[in-house]
């Protein structure tokens, strides 16, 4: 995506009326957390967040946590 493409972009949003806008963020958000999911499911299988999983059994195992 270039410069020109993002400013167009934001110049489109900027001009949107607040109905257009609300359903825009709303669009926006489902978008932006579907690609989070996904890469948090990526990471997961990888492996990438297996250290975080046994730093939390660890501290489990250790006594350093506590109920929410």
């Amino acid at each position: 995506m270039t410069t020109r493409t993002v400013q167009e972009l934001q110049v489109a949003v900027s001009q949107l009326s607040a109905h257009e806008l609300a359903r825009f963020r709303a669009w926006f958000e489902e978008f932006e957390a579907k690609i989070w999911d996904e890469q948090f499911e990526e990471d997961v299988k990888s492996g990438k967040l297996d250290h975080l999983a046994e730093q939390a059994i660890a501290d489990l195992r250790a006594g350093n946590c506590r109920e929410l």
